[in-house]
């Protein structure tokens, strides 16, 4: 305890709680104040936007949130053409408006990028993945950078979500390129001197960069959803659609409640090819979830379902941070094969890509607490921590609050910027941040729709 409480102080604002262990016995359903709805086809994203006059505490309506400006803030996001709408969810969580830019395209196709605003000595974070189509969000992004980089900017960060050309990160054949390197490559001598990717494809990727790259994982964000609905974790087994992604299976199936793993072994005859041939495990009467990094055109894990429901499982779930959908993925995962398909909104999914099963989940919350943190200069992998201990028995979570009344063994230690109280029979923390309670448990936060949720702390002992 001493350790922590000596620790570096955290920034004032709201920090995003890493996903914690599902083991603890939480409500199966739950429900978040949101700013406004988001235009998904079923309406159960899993992260809310934060709007300040409904997300304040009860018993701190009294007090203003203080959110960033423009006036004392030398940060800048600026949003590429490619996914406008996670860019303002990413900028409404950090209390700052999206930087004025200009892009267009002339009769040509040639791509025109201009800064409406001054960048001099800022640290500037451009938001643009590399989705379909690819060359042409890829040059976008390469021009914004180029732009900043002649405004004077200080410190440029490319926010890629998803980050195209990374399955071509080796050579399987004879003369072929290895395109991954390419595009860091262009990345890196356009000017950018930071990358944050979410989910690349091959870790290896990472090191195809000659600048640091930020590596952050959507897991946080659908496991936190997993953990809301109602399966038994007896009854659960995680799969890979393949042999390359049981490692990420594997991590998947650790913060599962350590959920048993079965592997799908597939033979590719071509690109965006492939056949089933056998399958390792058994899921027999159990609930499959099968992981992978992206979507395609869904031919790998639509015909692993198939076999799964030959095998025997009651229901197939599909998770994906990435949700390409090249045709003909909307007919594969339509098909009645899984009982939902959960996706992120790294890349924008169109109006007519939804289908009764797709569950869009955002990440805005995550990217935007990482760009924080890599702009204070605070630790990212931090966030990815699990917490394997109970909550204590005074902290109670009723259906829609958070509920804390804390017992008399609560003391205050004062920090140099922030109060926390600290329970020293069950060393559970209370930490009191930017007009916010945030709660920790020996570090760790609470997951996201507890912490983001509205809080009804009960004053007693004269604590709080």
């Amino acid at each position: 305890m001493a350790s922590l409480l000596h620790s570096p102080p955290l920034s004032s604002r709201t920090l995003l709680p890493p996903y914690s262990s599902p083991s603890p016995s939480f409500p199966t359903r739950f429900r978040c104040s949101v700013g406004e709805p988001l235009k998904y086809a079923n309406g159960k994203p899993s992260i809310p936007l934060l709007r300040s006059d409904e997300m304040v505490p009860n018993f701190l309506t009294r007090h203003a949130l203080t959110t960033a400006t423009k006036d004392d803030t030398r940060l800048r996001i600026f949003s590429g053409t490619a996914n406008p709408s996670l860019s303002q969810e990413i900028a409404c969580y950090m209390g700052l408006e999206l930087g004025k830019i200009k892009i267009k395209r002339f009769a040509d196709g040639e791509i025109y990028v201009q800064l409406q605003e001054s960048v001099r000595g800022c640290d500037v974070y451009l938001v643009q993945p590399t989705c379909p189509p690819a060359n042409e969000n890829l040059m976008e992004l390469l021009i914004m950078i180029d732009a900043c980089r002649r405004a004077s900017a200080k410190n440029i960060t490319a926010v890629i979500p998803y980050f195209g050309y990374a399955r071509a990160d080796r050579k399987t054949q004879g003369r072929e390129s290895i395109a991954a390197k390419l595009v860091a490559n262009l990345i890196t001598e356009a000017g950018a001197n930071r990358v944050l990717a979410c989910d690349l494809h091959s870790g290896q990727s990472m090191g195809y960069f000659d600048i640091p790259v930020d590596h952050v994982y959507g897991q946080p964000v659908i496991l936190d959803y997993l953990a809301s609905k109602t399966i038994c974790s007896d009854d659960l087994v995680v799969v890979s659609p393949d042999v390359g992604g049981v490692a990420r299976a594997r991590a998947f199936a650790k913060k599962l409640s350590d959920a048993p793993l079965a592997i799908v072994d597939k033979r590719r005859h071509g690109h965006n090819v492939a056949e089933v041939m056998n399958l390792i495990g058994d899921v027999k009467g159990k609930v499959a979830v099968m992981v992978d990094d992206m979507i395609d055109t869904a031919g790998t894990i639509s015909k692993g379902a198939e076999l799964l429901h030959q095998e025997g499982a009651r229901e197939v779930y599909a998770c994906s941070t990435h949700a390409v959908f090249s045709p003909p993925a909307i007919e594969r995962l339509s098909s009645g094969l899984f009982q939902e398909v959960i996706i992120t909104n790294t890349i924008p999914v169109s109006e007519q890509n939804y289908f009764p099963q797709l569950t869009v989940l955002s990440v805005a919350n995550l990217l935007g607490e990482t760009i924080w943190r890599v702009h204070d200069d605070c630790s990212v992998s931090s966030i990815f921590q699990v917490a394997l201990n109970p909550i204590p028995p005074w902290a109670l979570i009723d259906q829609f609050m958070f509920v804390i009344s804390p017992p008399a063994s609560v003391t205050v230690a004062e920090l140099p910027s922030q109060r926390m109280f600290v329970d020293s029979k069950t060393n559970f923390f209370i930490e009191e941040q930017h007009s916010f309670i945030v709660c920790l448990m020996l570090g760790v936060f609470f997951p996201q729709n507890y912490a983001q949720s509205k809080f009804d702390v009960v004053k007693s002992s004269g604590v709080l």
